[in-house]
C-alpha cells in the first residue's frame, strides 16, 4: 500500500536535487505534490516527470526568501486542497565560507535557510492542522547543523538553528498529533554540490570532493534518492511514534 495514498505535500525547493527526487517519491507513494521552486521550469519539468509516471503534482513558483511569496504559495494551497499533510522545508543555500561575509550575504542565507522554514510553517500551520493528525513538518538541516564545520561556521549557525525549531515545534504541536523531523544528509550528489566547494577562490573542487569522502565510513557520496527514501519514511504513519528527531542520512559521517 502507499504510504501518502490521499496526501498533500509541499517541498520547497522541489525542482531539482534532493527536492526533485523527494517529490517524485512522494508522488510514488501516493501523495499529490506541490512542487514549489524559484525556478518555474524546474518545477514544472519535476511536475511532467511525475504525471508521466501516473502521479499528481503541481507546480508553484516561489522565492523563500521573500515572505510575500511564501504566504502567496500557501495560500494557493489553502485554495486548492483545503489541507495539507506534509510541509518539507527543504530549500537551502550554501552561502560564503569563512567569516569575513557582507552583511547582504549573511541576511540572505539566513532568509533562505531559516526564516522561509520559519515562516512556511507558521503559514501552512492551519492548513496542517486540518489533517486530523496526519501532519507531518519536515526540514532539511545537515550534518554541519550538529558538528562545527571550520569552512562554513555561517551555514552550519543556521542549519543548527533548524534543528533546535524543529524539536520546539515537535513539543509545542506533538499535542495535536502533528510530527516534526529533520534530515541531516552529509555528502549528495546535487547540482550545489560543487558549488558548495567551490566558494573559496581557487578552490580545488574535486579535491576537496575527495577529503569529504575519505571521512565518510561508506566511502562515498549519496544519491538524492537516498534522502528522499528518508524523507517518505517521516512523511508517513511508518514514523507515527517519530518525532522531534535528526535523523543524519551521512554515510556513518556522525559516527566517528
Amino acid at each position: 500500500m502507499r504510504r501518502l495514498e490521499n496526501r498533500v505535500a509541499l517541498i520547497t525547493a522541489g525542482g531539482s536535487g534532493m527536492g526533485r527526487a523527494s517529490a517524485v517519491r512522494f508522488a510514488s507513494e501516493g501523495a499529490h505534490v506541490v512542487v514549489s521552486d524559484i525556478d518555474e521550469n524546474a518545477a514544472k519539468a519535476v511536475v511532467t516527470e511525475i504525471e508521466e509516471a501516473g502521479g499528481a503534482a503541481t507546480a508553484i513558483v516561489c522565492d523563500v526568501g521573500d515572505n510575500d511569496q511564501i504566504r502567496s504559495m500557501i495560500d494557493q494551497v489553502a485554495r486548492d486542497f483545503k489541507v495539507l499533510h506534509v510541509l518539507f522545508n527543504h530549500a537551502g543555500i550554501p552561502g560564503a565560507a569563512g567569516l569575513d561575509i557582507e552583511s547582504a550575504d549573511f541576511e540572505k542565507l539566513i532568509n533562505v535557510n531559516q526564516r522561509s522554514a520559519f515562516y512556511a510553517t507558521q503559514f501552512a500551520l492551519p492548513l496542517i492542522q486540518k489533517a486530523e493528525g496526519k501532519g507531518s513538518i519536515l526540514f532539511t538541516s545537515s550534518v554541519s547543523g550538529v558538528v562545527g564545520s571550520p569552512f562554513s561556521p555561517l551555514y552550519s549557525m543556521s542549519k543548527g538553528g533548524i534543528v533546535l525549531f524543529m524539536k520546539s515545534l515537535a513539543v509545542r504541536l506533538g499535542p495535536e498529533g502533528i510530527r516534526s523531523n529533520a534530515i541531516l544528509p552529509a555528502m549528495i550528489e546535487t547540482p550545489m554540490l560543487s558549488q558548495f566547494f567551490g566558494r573559496e577562490n581557487g578552490a580545488d573542487i574535486e579535491d576537496l570532493k575527495a577529503t569529504y569522502k575519505a571521512s565518510v565510513p561508506m566511502g562515498r557520496a549519496a544519491a538524492p534518492e537516498e534522502i528522499a527514501s528518508a524523507a517518505a519514511f517521516l512523511a508517513s504513519d511508518d514514523a507515527s511514534w517519530v518525532t522531534g528527531v535528526a535523523l543524519p542520512v551521512d554515510g556513518g559521517f556522525l559516527a566517528r
